[in-house]
């Protein structure tokens, strides 16, 4: 039972110092690129109704979500995704604005993935949504925002790609496919299953030429060429405006200086049916999956009874962090500037001495001379400490440097000014 306690469940895990570090560092640096682009922090619930999750809105299967009871009766859930609570949150307290919300968060996400395969079941999600605006503009504006809080994040090589879930919805429309029949074929078709995709197409009752164009469409991906190319395919209103859009919002990009960092892909339709345009995510090598999952979402947030346009995605840090290790990317770590050792007759000394140097902005850590010197200068050296002062009495003070090993002896008085100064 105890070594059972001293486990975690499947699929979640501890971070370490080292690793924990470098996650807020991550963290941080994206947070900053989220508040350069004028949006601003909040928080939302880490469980709520599951209603706000429910499937019929678009979000993740119920199969996949951590569900349990309050003392009502009512069934609640861990969010397996927050921009659905984010929905939420605006359309309660921004009902009757009608300005653009702008809008960033840090949060952790809950998913009981059948298939586990190693995967997290909670994970960290940094992300933003802009909410109240339609435009080619925002679409791209997005988009670049995600590039550049990928690029601070230390990445150098990875990929935006782009889909139009219009493009198709418009097709699905055509083919007059119900709701269930358009979520298989979504499915299969963000998967790429090409073999699955035939199959089932034999099962509808559609035109050959529009099966043409399904099966198509997984392949219908690279450069902006695609666009050119899947408007050769078909004359359906619908999805011609959305590979319109798209080339607009290419053309944007442009303006941006972003666009070797994007391609194209009309099969990219996303597990996530409340997705009503512009689709993306981001890939880098080091790591199987995406990194960054979003797109428009203009319908969703009527369903909580505000009906105004949206767009948004969600970056996996914890996806990031595999691809930043593996592409052995340098990320700073938190580190005690120095250790302050004393004894009983210098604590008084040692204490002033501490206080000072962190009003100063410096971390500092203090602990009683109940070991060698030698034995502090290897624990100085085995957690990442700068530095060891050693207050072996009220006037005279060992600086040691850990780096170069060099010994200085001074007054307490001569250590303040300097640290003053």
């Amino acid at each position: 039972m105890i070594d059972r306690l001293l486990h975690t469940p499947e699929g979640v895990r501890d971070f370490n110092i080292k690793e924990t570090s470098k996650k807020i560092e991550l963290q941080n640096r994206i947070s900053s690129v989220f508040h350069r682009y004028g949006f601003r922090d909040i928080q939302t619930p880490t469980f709520e109704y599951f209603d706000v999750f429910n499937h019929k809105r678009g979000t993740v299967d119920i199969r996949e979500m951590y569900k349990f009871f309050d003392s009502d009766g009512n069934i609640l859930t861990l969010r397996p995704d927050i921009t659905p609570s984010i929905a939420r949150y605006v359309s309660t307290y921004y009902k009757n604005d009608n300005d653009p919300v702008r809008v960033c968060y840090i949060g952790n996400t809950f998913r009981n993935s059948k298939s586990y395969q190693g995967k997290l079941r909670e994970f960290t999600q940094a992300g933003v949504e802009l909410i109240g605006i339609n435009s080619e503009d925002i679409d791209a504006e997005i988009i670049a925002l995600i590039i550049n809080s990928l690029s601070i994040a230390g990445l150098q090589e990875f990929q935006i790609d782009i889909g139009q879930a219009g493009f198709f919805k418009g097709l699905a429309e055509e083919a007059g496919l119900n709701e269930d029949e358009e979520e298989e074929l979504r499915k299969l078709v963000d998967e790429k299953n090409f073999i699955a995709v035939e199959e089932l197409l034999t099962k509808y009752n559609m035109t050959d030429d529009l099966k043409e164009v399904f099966l198509d469409l997984p392949k219908l991906f690279g450069s902006v060429e695609v666009i050119n190319k899947a408007r050769k395919l078909t004359t359906n209103k619908k999805a011609i405006e959305s590979l319109d859009r798209l080339e607009k919002v290419y053309e944007i990009l442009c303006d941006y200086g972003v666009e070797e960092y994007v391609s194209f892909d009309l099969g990219l339709v996303s597990y996530l049916n409340y997705y009503t345009g512009i689709i993306f995510r981001g890939y880098t090598y080091g790591t199987g999956v995406s990194i960054v999952d979003g797109g428009r979402y203009d319908s969703l947030l009527k369903q909580f009874g505000k009906d105004v346009p949206a767009i948004g995605f969600a970056i996996v840090i914890d996806e990031l962090m595999l691809a930043i290790e593996r592409q052995k990317i340098n990320l700073p770590e938190f580190n005690i500037d120095t250790l302050i050792i004393y004894n009983d007759k210098t604590r008084k000394q040692a204490i002033l001495l501490s206080e000072e140097f962190r009003s100063q902005g410096m971390n500092v850590q203090t602990g009683l001379l109940d070991k060698t010197l030698e034995e502090n200068i290897n624990y100085g050296k085995k957690h990442s400490i700068g530095g060891i002062i050693s207050l072996n009495n009220k006037e005279d003070v060992t600086l040691i440097n850990l780096e170069t090993m060099d010994k200085n002896v001074v007054t307490l008085n001569e250590l303040l000014n300097r640290g003053e100064n």
